[in-house]
């Protein structure tokens, strides 16, 4: 029809409740693009999908829904990608079933750039979240892109981290575009937005349903030339991005942690089954070919050494997470005098309080 939006074949075709992805591709690949599938007769198309996905095609009104993200489309900084667009990811057409249409918000050129995917834990450890920020600016700095989830902890902070270099990042999000999942990053979330990207292969106004966060990890590995994974336990999202970027030919990348952390253990599973252990951005950037700008690799600021009783406190504290008793054995400082030390070396960013009491030397 003459004067149509370009966007509105495609929106009426993956807005039709009922018909999902796979059968979609099916009409696509038989037919053409969306005008042309819904120019065929009835008969044609129940030859192949079946007569009843054949009559949802036919007599489903999917007019409101399609006028509402018609409506989106007219707000700046939002874009529909389809499968028959030349800006569409070529890197997503390497899954074994990529998107009809990906709803975008910010940048879409970056959708084709190199990127690494971030990712772990939404419980993360402060040290482990202190790790993804700092990997992910190098990497961005380094012009990769950094993609990830929005969720809590590891994915926020690669995100921030991501956004502190030119590569910049994408947030790959298991709602509508329209909705921003957890509303504690909400700021977060705009600030990607305005300086990188937000995308969703989900209809507007889907909310945070349990099923579609793993659908969602196949487009962050798929995204990606290679997944760091930084804390995971061993059922983890996490260990399910990497595994799909494995099955589609990415690099693996995990960060040992301690042998006493639950969420190390996703890890070191990981680098049993093949993944390439780091230890810092530059051995990720090795493995792709690619150098870091100069001093970039360094993941701490300097800091003057610790002396004294605060140096005495940090050696007994170790690496792994230590409460109080503990110290008080090791130190045989009084529990006063261990809780001010502490909240000095809190102050100064060598120590991170977690819960339950305990304290994790960074």
């Amino acid at each position: 029809m003459s004067g149509e939006h370009p966007a509105t074949a495609w929106l009426r075709l993956t807005l039709t409740p009922g018909l999902g992805p796979a059968v979609q591709r099916q009409l696509l690949a038989a037919f053409g693009p969306p005008e042309a599938v819904y120019a065929v007769s009835y008969s044609a198309l129940a030859s192949v999908v079946g007569g009843p996905a054949a009559r949802l095609l036919l007599e489903h009104d999917a007019s409101d829904a399609v006028a509402r993200a018609l409506a989106w489309l007219d707000e700046p900084g939002n874009t529909l990608l389809t499968l028959g667009d030349a800006a569409y990811p070529p890197s997503l057409l390497e899954i074994s079933d990529p998107p009809v249409c990906l709803y975008v918000k910010g940048d879409v050129a970056l959708l084709k750039r190199q990127g690494v995917a971030v990712v772990g834990a939404r419980s993360a450890t402060p040290q482990g979240e202190a790790n993804a920020e700092a990997f992910a600016a190098v990497l961005s700095r380094a012009g990769l892109v950094v993609v990830s989830g929005l969720a809590l902890g590891i994915d926020a902070a690669a995100h921030r981290g991501g956004l502190a270099g030119e590569g910049r990042t994408v947030a790959v999000i298991g709602t509508g575009a329209d909705r921003i999942y957890p509303a504690r990053n909400g700021e977060l979330a705009r600030r990607i937005a305005a300086e990188g990207a937000i995308v969703s292969e989900f209809p507007l106004g889907t909310g945070p349903l349990t099923h579609n966060f793993p659908r969602r990890n196949r487009l962050i590995a798929g995204l990606a030339r290679g997944v760091l994974v930084v804390e995971a336990a061993v059922k983890s999202g996490s260990l399910i991005t990497a595994r799909l970027a494995a099955d589609c030919g990415r690099d693996v990348f995990a960060i040992p942690g301690s042998i006493h952390s639950p969420l190390a253990k996703g890890c070191h599973r990981l680098i049993r089954d093949g993944a390439k252990l780091v230890e810092c951005a530059d051995d990720i950037l090795e493995e792709l070919a690619l150098t870091a700008p100069e001093a970039a690799s360094v993941l701490d600021e300097a800091m003057p050494e610790a002396v004294g009783e605060e140096a005495a406190v940090l050696q007994a504290a170790g690496h792994d997470p230590v409460d109080i008793d503990t110290l008080v054995h090791r130190t045989s400082l009084t529990p006063e005098a261990l809780y001010a030390i502490l909240l000095t070396l809190e102050l100064e960013g060598r120590v991170a309080r977690l819960p339950g009491g305990r304290f994790q030397r960074l």
